[in-house]
């Protein structure tokens, strides 16, 4: 089987010019995103020291329920309009609400991916990163092809063959751009995190479109 082939540095390039051009939206986004990842969390902590009736901690309890759910359809969301960025589409603030039909295969594929990877640490390490590295982009086909976990996980798997160690390069790349964006008193990430998704999105569309020529 010939090599999947993919530029780093393209990809990245892509992302950034990307970000540049819809940082406004991409702004909103990442408010979004921390309102419902630490709203319950700081709600919670100013409550700690309040003792609260009983209906409370229920009404609480379920609150905490909505907001992972949430979390889970927004995670759905955000690959959904870095795909549609890739494609060469605009995207709008509701298709972060809009993959809901899809929670379901993307947790069991999610459970499996961890699993997989988990007992591939166990196998002396190197097997899960293997795991972890080829397996990746089963989030990406269930969102973009609607697969079914095992299927989307097979697939993953097809689509990067002969790429291993460029999608290593890749993600070391990747993680120097938000360490940067970090150490930019972390600002810089409201710029590095978009760049990064939309890169990572532009990557699978490669390795896809790859696969099928």
């Amino acid at each position: 089987m010939a090599k999947q082939i993919f530029s780093k540095l393209e990809a990245v390039k892509f992302g950034w010019e990307t970000m540049k051009k819809h940082f406004w939206f991409f702004l909103q986004i990442i408010i979004i995103v921390f309102l419902i990842s630490y709203g319950p969390s700081l709600v919670a902590n100013a409550l700690d020291k309040i003792e609260l009736p009983t209906i409370a901690v229920l009404f609480f309890f379920l609150f905490g329920i909505v907001f992972w759910g949430l979390q889970l359809l927004i995670s759905i969301g955000v690959i959904k309009i870095a795909l549609r960025f890739v494609s060469g589409s605009t995207s709008k603030l509701k298709e972060l609400f809009s993959g809901a039909g899809l929670i379901i295969n993307y947790v069991v594929s999610s459970v499996l991916y961890g699993l997989v990877v988990f007992f591939g640490f166990i196998l002396l390490v190197v097997p899960g990163i293997i795991f972890a590295v080829r397996f990746q982009f089963y989030q990406y086909l269930v969102v973009d092809k609607n697969m079914g976990p095992i299927e989307a996980l097979k697939v993953s798997w097809h689509i990067t063959d002969g790429s291993f160690w460029n999608l290593v390069l890749y993600w070391l790349l990747v993680a120097g751009i938000n360490i940067l964006g970090i150490l930019a008193l972390g600002i810089g990430l409201l710029a590095t995190i978009p760049t990064t998704v939309v890169a990572t999105a532009w990557v699978y569309k490669k390795l896809s479109q790859k696969s099928h020529a």
